[in-house]
């Protein structure tokens, strides 16, 4: 079992202005232990190249805010790309946090000015 330490993503609609919602994103940063390490290429015939999919699962210590948002969590970054998270356990006092494919949610795009 390898170590983790990274960000986890957290979506939720917040009021910007008067009547107006959006997505907002908060990162955390998070320990752990990656449980299940394993990825298959999804052969789509809908999509020109394969897609990368990872059945992973990492465990985080979370803190409280962990425990009162995990329905908000999105994504966990690691080995330098954002993962979606297709499930959350709750398991004091952890998380445990599976993952799918690539993230390309909030905060993925390109900034616009």
């Amino acid at each position: 079992m390898s170590k983790f330490y990274g960000v986890v993503g957290y979506i939720e609609q917040q009021e910007v202005s008067t009547g107006v919602f959006a997505d907002v994103e908060t990162e955390y940063k998070y320990y752990g232990d990656v449980e299940r390490n394993r990825s298959h290429w999804d052969t789509n015939s809908e999509h020109l190249n394969d897609d990368l999919n990872v059945s992973n699962v990492i465990n985080i210590m979370a803190d409280q805010y962990a425990y009162d948002h995990f329905f908000a969590i999105r994504y966990i970054e690691w080995m330098g790309v954002r993962w979606k998270v297709t499930k959350v356990e709750v398991q004091r006092p952890r998380l445990i946090l599976t993952i799918g494919g690539v993230y390309n949610g909030v905060g993925n795009g390109p900034e616009t000015p």
